[in-house]
């Protein structure tokens, strides 16, 4: 059966997750839904990654399989994002072998994390809105114990059916621009469910002077989720980018 890649965005304000679930309106449902339509056949997908209710992507991948090849990859977009409604687009599609897959064939991915200073309600939703000093060198010195360490169930959620708790992170760093708001910018070949936020979270506490950059390590050390901060908010946290090998971007 022909596989094809399909590359979209989305605002994840108004979603449960990325996931299908019986509680509310996911963007795999509405994914689906539309590709249904459009194909006039049921047609199921796989993406990259499960993000949850309220996290956003700039760019996500999914695969899914038809009996017979696509004539008009075009105008399969064109109609998908029709009706895909204004918080989800479709960007490209494309033939993939059959056994590249939307999740185990990526090599990493890179998320961003924002926070603002002060309210803006052009923002809403798409950033979180901390008022308190923080100390963005101590923030980077405990961001750089991420890279040499490669268990994270400490920033895990407890309910998670995974195997291994093993991510290896290539860069974790904190960047301000020039109004005083950050981004914490994080790359790895996988993560753990709630792992960004939970970081983001215990990273904010070392800012505060709450954690010490010592503590943050031992945190690390320990796997204990409950040694760690409490999770960002879910408004702030971006998909910025899923690579896959160049056979088949």
């Amino acid at each position: 059966m022909p596989r094809y890649f399909l590359e979209l965005a989305y605002r994840g304000t108004s979603f449960v997750g990325w996931q299908n679930q019986p509680n509310g309106r996911s963007v795999q449902e509405v994914i689906e839904h539309a590709l249904t339509t459009v194909l006039r056949q049921p047609v199921a997908i796989t993406g990259s990654g499960r993000t949850d209710a309220g996290v956003h992507a700039e760019q996500q991948f999914a695969h899914f399989d038809l009996p017979s090849p696509l004539t008009n990859s075009a105008s399969l977009l064109q109609s998908l994002n029709a009706l895909l409604g204004p918080d989800v687009a479709a960007f490209r599609v494309f033939p993939v072998r059959d056994t590249d897959h939307a999740r185990f064939t990526a090599t990493s991915r890179y998320y961003q994390y924002r926070i603002i200073r002060q309210k803006d309600p052009f923002r809403a939703g798409l950033a979180y809105v901390f008022y308190p000093a923080l100390d963005l060198n101590a923030m980077n010195e405990a961001a750089g114990y991420l890279l040499q360490h490669i268990d994270f169930e400490s920033f895990s959620k407890v309910k998670t059916d995974v195997k291994t708790f093993t991510c290896r992170i290539e860069f974790a760093r904190w960047q301000r621009d020039r109004g005083g708001d950050l981004t914490f910018h994080i790359r790895a070949d996988r993560f753990l469910r709630g792992m960004v936020r939970a970081l983001v979270g215990t990273l904010l506490d070392v800012g505060q002077g709450k954690l010490s950059v010592t503590g943050f390590e031992q945190v690390i050390v320990n796997r204990n989720r409950k040694h760690a901060g409490r999770a960002a908010p879910a408004d702030g946290l971006f998909l910025v980018e899923v690579a896959y090998p160049e056979t088949i971007i």
